[in-house]
C-alpha cells in the first residue's frame, strides 16, 4: 500500500510538469533547511504539507481571537484574523488556478502569512513596534513574526521546517503597499532569505517581493481580501455608508465585498495570464489606489474607532517592561516563565535577548489573554458598537 501511494506522489509531481504554467513552482523542487528522509518516502507533497502543518500550528488555533480591524466591539459578524486568512486563501487559490500556479503552495502561505500579528491588529503592531525599537530588538513586524513562531518557536522551539518557498511567500505578503504589477525575484536561496530577515527589523516600512508567482498571487490577494471586507464591516457599524464609496470605485470596482472581490480577480486573471508577472490593469489599479486611500481616510484612522483603543498602547507598555523586569529578576512565577518559556528549548533561551523574548511572547497571545494580563482596574471594556 506505501508503495502505491508513493507512485501516486510521483504521478502528482509528474502531473504539475505537465499542466502547470512553466512559471508555477513545482512541489518536487521544494527546498527544506534540514533535509527529511522520512517524507521522501512520503505520499504527501510538500507545499501540500505545509499547508498542515501551518493548520495545525498552535499559532494558527489563535487566530480565533485576534483583531482584524475592529476591537473590543461585541458583534459576532465583524471580520476577525482567522476569517481573513481564509479569505485570502480562497481568493489567492482562485487566481492561482486560473494562472496555472500550485494552489498547495498559495494556501500554505496564506494560512501561514498573518500568525505573527499581535493583539489589536496594526495598532498593536504599532505599539510593540516601538517597545521592541526603544529595547534594541529592532522594529516589530508582523510578517517577520511569522517565520519566527514557524521557524523558531513552535514545537517548543524546533520549529516546523517548512519550505523555502512557503517561508518566502510570507514574510513579502504587504496588503498595505499599493502596486500594480508584481514580478517575483526568482532563485532566492536560504542564505538570501535569511539576510532579506536582518535587513527587515532594520526598516521602518519594508516591502520585499516574493521569489514566486504564488507568492505574488497571495500578496495581490491579500489587498484583494480586505478592502471590500472591511468596508462592510464598517458599513455595518454605521461608520459609512455605501453611498459613500468613491464614484470611480463604484463604477469599477462596484458598492459591495462580493463584487468588489469579483472585479478585482477577474482583472488580475485576465492581465496576468500571458504575463511573468501579477498585475492588474492601469484603470482597476488607479480604482483600487482609491479605495484603498477612502478605507484608510474613513475607516482604519477614523478617530471614532481609536477610542475604543485608549489604554492599549499603555497596556502594551506596562507588560513589555513587566515581563522584562522579571526576566532579569528570574521572577519564575511570571506568565512568560509559566506560560511561554516553560518547554520551550535551551537552544531558543540562549539564542535571543530578553527584549526578543518578550516580543515573541506578546505577539503571540490572543486579544482577550492579552487583557487578562494586566490589573482589572485598567482593563478596557468590551462595548456594543461605535
Amino acid at each position: 500500500m506505501q508503495k502505491k501511494l508513493g507512485e501516486m506522489k510521483n504521478f502528482l509531481n509528474l502531473r504539475e510538469k505537465e499542466f502547470f504554467s512553466p512559471l508555477a513552482a513545482l512541489s518536487m523542487n521544494a527546498v527544506r533547511r534540514t533535509k527529511e528522509p522520512r517524507q521522501d518516502q512520503s505520499y504527501r507533497q510538500a507545499f501540500s504539507l505545509d499547508a498542515d502543518r501551518i493548520l495545525n500550528s498552535l499559532s494558527y488555533s489563535r487566530y480565533i481571537d485576534k483583531t482584524q480591524v475592529f476591537s473590543l466591539i461585541k458583534n459576532d459578524h465583524l471580520t476577525h484574523r482567522i476569517v481573513h486568512v481564509q479569505l485570502v486563501a480562497r481568493v489567492a487559490r482562485t487566481i492561482g488556478r486560473y494562472l496555472g500556479l500550485n494552489e498547495d503552495l498559495i494556501e500554505a502561505a496564506s494560512l501561514g502569512h498573518d500568525i505573527g500579528h499581535p493583539p489589536f491588529g496594526h495598532d498593536g503592531e504599532k505599539f510593540l513596534s516601538a517597545l521592541t525599537k526603544k529595547y534594541n530588538a529592532g522594529f516589530f513586524h508582523h510578517n517577520f513574526q511569522s517565520i519566527q513562531f514557524l521557524e523558531h518557536i513552535e514545537r517548543k522551539g524546533k520549529g516546523w521546517n517548512l519550505s523555502l518557498q512557503t517561508l518566502d511567500a510570507i514574510v513579502c505578503h504587504n496588503g498595505e503597499t499599493h502596486f500594480k504589477k508584481i514580478k517575483p525575484e526568482w532563485d532566492r536561496t536560504f542564505k538570501d532569505f535569511d539576510k532579506l530577515l536582518e535587513d527587515m527589523i532594520t526598516l521602518k516600512n519594508p516591502d520585499f517581493t516574493p521569489m514566486t508567482m504564488e507568492g505574488c498571487v497571495v500578496k495581490i490577494a491579500d489587498t484583494i481580501s480586505y478592502l471590500g471586507r472591511d468596508m462592510e464591516d464598517a458599513i455595518r457599524l454605521k461608520l459609512i455608508k455605501r453611498e459613500n464609496i468613491p464614484e470611480r470605485c463604484q463604477r469599477l470596482l462596484g458598492t459591495t465585498n462580493g463584487t468588489i472581490v469579483y472585479n478585482l480577480v477577474t482583472d488580475v486573471i485576465t492581465n496576468s495570464q500571458l504575463n511573468p508577472y501579477v498585475c492588474f490593469s492601469e484603470e482597476i489599479s488607479q480604482a483600487l489606489e482609491e479605495l484603498k486611500a477612502f478605507n484608510y481616510e474613513q475607516i482604519y484612522l477614523n478617530p471614532k474607532i481609536k477610542k475604543h483603543l485608549k489604554g492599549i498602547k499603555d497596556m502594551f507598555r506596562f507588560l513589555f517592561e513587566q515581563y522584562l523586569e522579571d526576566l532579569e529578576k528570574q521572577n519564575q512565577t511570571s506568565h512568560i516563565f509559566t506560560d511561554y518559556l516553560e518547554g520551550l528549548s535551551n537552544g531558543y533561551k540562549k539564542k535571543y535577548s530578553n527584549a526578543q523574548m518578550v516580543r515573541d511572547f506578546i505577539a503571540g497571545m490572543t486579544d482577550s489573554y492579552f487583557i487578562n494580563q494586566v490589573p482589572e482596574k485598567i482593563r478596557p471594556q468590551y462595548v456594543d458598537n461605535i
